[in-house]
This record gives structure tokens, C-alpha cells and sequence, in this order.
């Protein structure tokens, strides 16, 4: 049978932009871009790699901690390379999805953090106040735009200055970044609590802002906000905006950038283009790393931080292709009923970091996109079946073979 999955709209409001790939049962129209993305394959790593060089468990050492921060603790995921350090630090700020704040998922940006890994850094995730299994409530502020990314703020100062006096953090390389509405947060808190922190650096921002439809003039009290924080704000900053975003549609981003720096603050404005079917996905996915990480050096050298890969970091490698049959031959797939193939037919329309699971009984799903699509797909599949769930397709590839175990899980 198959898994009736709702796709998360990109365009709702704030998209967290680091939504692990989503897995998929039913229609959702579109053709295929991915030719003209260039997106690595899976198991490709965008740098070369030097096998003397440490090894890093492909887990990032990830642990999950408390960050006390006024009468609330902040649950945070931290990401660090192997030994003492000290290493340098990205805080990295998520987004928000609509609802209720406490329902959104602990923030795990895998790509992101994989990257940072590789160049020797400390990855620090806080979950904001209200949000996941923060405490406190999120506090919104009606339509202040200024006044939200302020409140947000405090929450990054507080990530900065308890991992600051971590010994394995190197407290006098540190940068801040985020997406969406992290991107706005970031900006806001180098306009004022960053003055306590010397050892911040710079400011990353990716599609940041924040999306409210029910106030009127959300596009200008956005602008007006990030003109605030130009007046204020003394680090420099990376904003990475993309073409067909589909959040700040229009001239939007130009527009807040523009009143960003109206007042000499010190920015520079990366536009990618368009990326696959909504630039506002950029930093969830995998193939998104090629395209910000070079602009992204570049900054970080710019401003006094560390950009040599110094550790070897694996990543989801597809099973080999089996040759089982001809991609496009849905008949083929076994298993499936007539939903199932439609099914099939779909996941052939979408971007090629893509998988196909499906199990002895019937059950199948596909996902698109994310870390590790491959997971994900298996996983969504296996929540409707009670026997094992296996890959058939994975990028381009069949990689199916008759009961064999091998296309059980990604190999890393």
C-alpha cells in the first residue's frame, strides 16, 4: 500500500530550510530540473579528499545538550570533530514553520554540518526558546519584525557564550549563521548582543527574513527591520539569496539588503540563481553545498577563519546499480498495485538525489531531496509494512536485486 505523506509547502511561512528530504506517495506535479543543476552524485565528496587525513564517524560526533538561558534551557545538537580542539565555532540558526513551534523537530542540518566538520569546526544548533523541546514559548512579537529577530537574538547570545567557554572551542573564531527566519536572527544579533562576544567574526545568512501574511505590510516592516539592524550591526555579512525563492518572491531580497547596508553596514549579496524547484531549500539539501560553500570560503577566509580541510567525513553512498531492469521500465518494479505504480512514475519526475523503497507486501514510498533521501525513503516505507523494506532505484540507478540484503540500508 502506499504512504500517504503531505509535502511540506516551501512557500508556507518561515520554511525551516533545514528539513531532513521528505518522503512522498502522492502526485505532486512538476518536471524534472535536476540536469541543469550539476549536483553531486551520492557519495561524492565536492572536495578532494587526503586519505592521511583523520577520519571523522560519518555520526559528527553529534550530541544533543541543555544551554541555560534565562529561567528556560535550550536543547542544542552539537557537531565537532574528533579530539581536544580548541576548534572553530559556526552557531547555526533555523528556521520556523507554521504552527505551533513546540511542534517542530529538533534542528539537525546534516549537509551543513558535514561540511564544517570537514574544515575542523564546532557546529552548535540551538533550538530556540518554544521551539522543539526548548523551553519557554515562542514569543512573536505581532507584527514587530524588529522586535522578533531581537527577542530571537537572545537565544544566540546565550549559544555563544556557554559554548565559548567549552575548552574544546576556540572562542576567538567564531561566526553566526542561519536560514530563513535564523538568517534574520543572525543579522539582529550582531546588530546588539554580538558586542559581547569579540571572538564573533562575521555573519552568515541564508534567505533570511521573516514571511507574515497576516500583517499588513509584511514586505515593509521586513525591510524596515533589516534597516535597523544596518544601523547597528559592525560585523561583516554573507547573504546567499536565490532566484526562485519562494518565500521572498520578487525584488524582496534586494530590497532588504539594500536597506541593510543604505547606512554602510558591511554585506555582500550572493545571488545562486535558481536551485531545483525553490531556492529556499538550499541549505537542507545535500547538492546545495556546492553551491553556497564556495562563496561561503571565501567569507570565512576574508574574515580570519579557518577554510582547510583538515578530516575525512563520510557520507550516504548508494548501493552499486544492479542492472535489474531499465530505470523507466515501471512495470518492472515487483510488488507493486496500479497506486504503487503511479507512484513510481512520480519519484521518476523528480530531482535526481532521489530514492525508491519498497517492500515484499506492497508498501512503498519515495523521497526527494535532503541529506539523505535514501533513509528516508526506506524508513517512510517500512512505517507501513511489517515486512523489510528494501531500495529499488536510487539517483539514476536500479539497484534492486532479488532478495539480497545489500539493498536493505545505504552503505557510508
Amino acid at each position: 500500500m502506499g504512504i500517504r505523506a503531505f509535502l511540506v509547502g516551501w512557500s508556507l511561512l518561515c520554511a525551516a530550510g533545514t528539513l531532513q528530504s521528505l518522503a512522498h506517495a502522492e502526485p505532486i506535479g512538476g518536471t524534472r530540473q535536476s540536469e541543469g543543476l550539476q549536483a553531486p552524485a551520492f557519495g561524492q565528496i565536492p572536495n578532494a579528499i587526503d586519505i592521511a587525513l583523520p577520519a571523522v564517524d560519518n555520526g559528527l560526533n553529534e550530541t544533543v545538550i541543555r544551554i541555560p538561558e534565562g529561567d528556560v534551557t535550550l536543547q542544542t545538537t552539537v557537531f565537532k570533530p574528533d579530539g581536544a580542539g580548541p576548534f572553530p565555532m559556526i552557531v547555526f540558526n533555523h528556521g520556523k514553520l507554521p504552527g505551533d513551534a513546540h511542534n517542530q523537530p529538533r534542528n539537525r542540518p546534516l549537509a551543513l554540518a558535514r561540511e564544517f566538520v570537514r574544515h575542523g569546526y564546532v557546529v552548535v544548533v540551538p533550538n530556540r526558546r518554544g521551539f522543539a523541546e526548548s523551553g519557554g514559548e515562542y514569543a512573536g512579537h505581532g507584527c514587530d519584525v524588529e522586535a522578533n529577530g531581537y527577542e530571537q537574538a537572545h537565544d544566540v547570545a546565550a549559544a555563544v557564550a556557554y559554548m565559548s567557554e567549552q575548552p574544546y572551542v576556540d572562542k576567538t573564531h567564531i561566526v553566526v549563521g542561519g536560514t530563513s527566519h535564523g538568517g534574520m536572527t543572525a543579522i539582529a544579533y550582531g546588530a546588539r548582543d554580538a558586542v559581547s562576544a569579540p571572538g564573533v567574526r562575521g555573519l552568515i545568512n541564508f534567505s533570511g527574513g521573516l514571511r507574515q501574511d497576516e500583517c499588513a505590510g509584511w514586505q515593509k516592516n521586513l525591510t524596515a527591520a533589516f534597516g535597523s539592524y544596518g544601523e547597528k550591526v559592525r560585523l561583516p555579512s554573507l547573504w546567499l539569496y536565490g532566484a526562485n525563492d519562494s518565500v521572498w518572491q520578487g525584488e524582496l531580497a534586494g530590497q532588504m539588503y539594500a536597506a541593510f547596508t543604505e547606512h554602510g553596514a558591511k554585506a555582500q549579496m550572493f545571488d545562486f540563481g535558481a536551485y531545483k524547484n525553490d531556492a529556499h531549500r538550499l541549505v537542507g539539501d545535500r547538492d546545495g553545498v556546492q553551491v553556497w560553500w564556495p562563496r561561503v570560503k571565501t567569507f570565512l577566509a576574508q574574515i580570519g577563519m579557518p577554510t582547510s580541510v583538515l578530516y575525512q567525513v563520510s557520507e550516504p553512498r548508494a548501493p552499486k546499480a544492479s542492472g535489474y531492469a531499465s530505470l523507466d521500465a515501471v512495470t518492472a518494479v515487483p510488488y507493486l498495485d496500479e497506486g504503487g505504480r503511479a507512484g513510481y512514475r512520480n519519484f521518476l519526475h523528480q530531482y535526481s538525489s532521489r530514492a525508491f523503497a519498497v517492500s515484499d507486501s506492497g508498501a512503498w514510498s519515495w523521497a526527494e531531496g535532503g541529506d539523505d533521501p535514501m533513509s528516508v525513503a526506506i524508513a517512510s516505507c517500512q512505517k507501513q509494512s511489517s515486512d523489510p523494506c528494501r531500495l529499488y532505484a536510487v539517483d539514476d540507478a536500479v539497484v534492486w536485486r532479488d532478495s539480497s540484503a545489500d539493498t536493505q540500508t545505504a552503505s557510508r
